[in-house]
């Protein structure tokens, strides 16, 4: 799995430099995900996930927000939904509006061992919601995933598919590589190196390393900060992303009183 991960981001990186508009498309909620990469776990049964995320980029600038909304079916499968809106397009305060609806599954069909990683698939749908120059007039979507712990790093894999209704848009791919490092009991580096087909040609038009912060500021609430920078024109447009999540109920471990008796 490693050396076919490395063979596919070389390839990215020697394909062209050709640009499409930067779609969010089907996202992961924070914290059962690095920054744009997908985890294998899941919230427990009934719990509910919600995440708020803003991304800035220059060339072209960009500004979005993505609501995020995962919800915990089993103690291995959960819904989730997002919908991106931008809020201003290249400099106009006039290029915004929504996205595409997003909603699918993710299913853990492989729980993680101490030789063998966790396994999960996604399967999505996109709803045709978003402003004509943002929409692919929805699609269908799957992806695979794949979760493992290596020594104090969490490693993850996602190859995801997709493919828009809009005529002039073509099948897309993603290939993203993205592990955690726990630095202290509350809070996490985090790295990702993300790679995309664009969905108007047969291109590649976004390979992008990632740096990230996450903490855990309350029982049940994360913060999570990154940056973003494009490798693949070798003169890096930046990427700013600020989120901020909560997992409700908040999981709470049993406790046991424990009381001597003195006679």
């Amino acid at each position: 799995m490693k050396r076919l991960g490395v063979g596919l981001i070389f390839i990215l990186l020697l394909s062209s430099t050709a640009y499409s508009f930067d779609r969010k498309g089907f996202t992961p909620t924070a914290p059962y995900s690095v920054l744009s990469t997908f985890s294998a776990e899941t919230p427990m049964q009934n719990q509910i996930a919600i995440g708020l995320d803003y991304d800035l980029t220059t060339d072209p600038d960009r500004s979005r927000l993505n609501l995020n909304i995962s919800y915990g079916l089993t103690e291995s499968a959960e819904i989730l939904l997002n919908l991106p809106y931008n809020l201003y397009y290249r400099n106009s305060s006039k290029m915004n509006g929504a996205e595409d609806l997003n909603i699918g599954l993710k299913h853990r069909i492989i729980d993680e061992t101490t030789f063998t990683p966790a396994i999960a698939y996604l399967l999505f749908a996109s709803g045709d919601l978003g402003k004509d120059e943002f929409s692919t007039e929805g699609g269908v979507g799957a992806g695979f995933i794949v979760t493992k712990k290596i020594g104090p790093f969490k490693a993850h894999g996602n190859i995801i598919y997709f493919r828009p209704e809009k005529e002039v848009f073509r099948e897309t791919w993603n290939i993203n590589l993205g592990a955690e490092l726990s630095v202290s009991y509350n809070s996490k580096l985090l790295f990702e190196i993300i790679g995309r087909k664009a969905i108007d040609r047969s291109k590649i038009d976004l390979v992008e390393w990632r740096i990230g912060y996450r903490i855990r500021i309350t029982e049940f609430s994360y913060t999570t900060v990154g940056f973003g920078f494009d490798v693949k024109n070798r003169n890096p447009d930046m990427r700013f992303m600020f989120g901020i999540s909560a997992i409700l109920p908040p999981y709470k471990g049993i406790h046991k009183k424990i009381v001597d008796e003195v006679d």
